[in-house]
């Protein structure tokens, strides 16, 4: 009985590898555009790369536009600010264009400068105004350590407790994932007592997709300033921040933009915020006005646009690559991504279905698509999720991304992975996790 159990198994995983290739080459993806790393274990030349949401993957024309960049500093010395191919001087701006088409922004709403959690503090300065009995900061209780950190310095430095001045909202019982109406009726319930909401758009530990639009609206009915964390929902999910009403929104660059580790960061803010002249805001060499910065005056004269955020200029080289992932980002276009992002993910939602029966492994992602990216995360019973990745790694060449103590992370990108990946995941999660039944 067990030889029959096993050639059967064997029969299956067969039949889903093969499936894999007709899928494949059916909905093949963009994956010749990027360098994917060796595998480290397995039958496949190629890792089953699925930790995009950690870091992406290098897309093959950065090196060379990268280079090009660092030629012209070897050709022109300083005269490359303005004698450059690509001008360093307003170099910035020719980000600004693609960074808004991917957000859902206007041009005057977007730019791309400095890391996420900087980028956070500048806006906090902002936006983040306890007056009052409106002091509160409320978070998702699964927020990324980073935002945490965050917020109870900002707490901390309007000289309040952070214990009690963020609120950290919690799934409920039983429950893995915050419902959108957890937060709305918080905000229904005590909204008059919040200054500001800041939630992650994808959470970066379950993977689920916020209704962005809804809490919103919410927030900003209940008097409290709106602003999101996006760096696991830009380039992953469509986004439309200037119709959805967000005050403010930053971004990180190297996880689903590919733009290299700690990649240049972006920032949104709306622009019925542009040029008040009444928010505080920090101030540096490329917050005024380009047009009189080489004045050299003392005051600084901030644009209308959220270029009155900048602090330093920005940093040529560590631009480029993100200039670079933009322009593929405007070549295929989030909608088709989307798309394929919700068939790759469904048909890795359809193999662990198989292989969590009678293993201690739990799918904590919504099962519906509207409410995730292209991330499932699965809870494993027992042992490190740290070296079950290690084990995927080295016995199968597949990579994904572990969470301690009990989550691993798979995240099909749809830009670069493919069926062969999901199924090859799905297959060593079951070789390596013995059943339990």
């Amino acid at each position: 009985m067990g030889l029959a159990a096993g050639e059967a198994k064997s029969h299956r995983l067969a039949a889903g590898e093969a499936e894999a290739h007709r899928r494949d080459e059916a909905d093949p993806g963009h994956r010749h555009l990027f360098h994917v790393p060796p595998a480290d274990g397995g039958d496949h030349p190629e890792s089953a790369y699925l930790a995009g949401n950690s870091l992406g993957l290098q897309p093959r024309a950065t090196r060379d536009e990268l280079l090009a960049d660092l030629d012209a500093w070897g050709r022109l010395g300083v005269e490359g600010h303005l004698e450059a191919e690509r001008p360093w001087l307003p170099y910035h701006e020719l980000l600004t264009g693609p960074a808004a088409r991917l957000v859902g922004a206007r041009p005057a709403e977007a730019v791309v400068m400095n890391s996420l959690t900087v980028n956070l503090h500048l806006l906090m300065v902002s936006f983040y105004r306890p007056e009052g009995a409106r002091t509160r900061i409320v978070i998702e209780d699964a927020a990324f350590p980073s935002d945490s950190y965050a917020v109870r310095s900002q707490a901390r430095f309007h000289g309040l407790d952070p214990d009690d001045t963020v609120v950290r909202l919690r799934p409920r019982a039983g429950e893995d994932a915050l419902r959108t109406e957890d937060v709305t009726d918080y905000l229904a319930a005590e909204g008059d007592r919040v200054a500001l909401l800041l939630l992650g758009g994808v959470n970066y530990l379950t993977g689920e997709l916020l209704d962005i639009p809804a809490i919103t609206a919410a927030g900003r009915a209940a008097g409290a300033v709106v602003g999101w964390d996006l760096a696991h929902a830009v380039g992953n999910v469509p986004l439309a921040l200037h119709d959805w009403d967000v005050d403010f929104a930053a971004w990180c660059s190297y996880k689903y933009l590919n733009s290299g580790p700690g990649a240049l960061a972006g920032v949104f803010v709306h622009e019925r915020h542009l040029g008040d002249e009444n928010l505080p805001r920090f101030e540096g060499w490329w917050s005024t006005t380009a047009a009189t910065r080489f004045e050299m005056t003392p005051v600084s004269r901030p644009p209308a646009t959220v270029e009155a955020w900048q602090i330093s200029n920005p940093p040529i080289f560590a631009m480029g690559p993100v200039r670079t992932s933009l322009e593929l980002f405007d070549a295929v276009g989030m909608t088709a991504l989307r798309a394929r992002s919700q068939r790759l993910t469904g048909w890795l939602e359809s193999l662990l279905d198989e292989v969590t029966v009678g293993r201690p492994l739990r799918v904590v992602t919504p099962r519906d698509p509207a409410r995730r990216g292209c991330q499932l995360s699965v809870r494993i019973g027992a042992g490190s999720a740290n070296e079950l990745t290690k084990r995927l790694r080295y016995e199968h060449g597949v990579i994904a991304d572990a969470r301690e103590p009990d989550v691993v992370r798979f995240a099909p990108v749809p830009l670069y992975s493919t069926y062969l990946d999901c199924w090859r995941a799905a297959a060593a999660l079951a070789a390596t996790v013995g059943a339990t039944l």
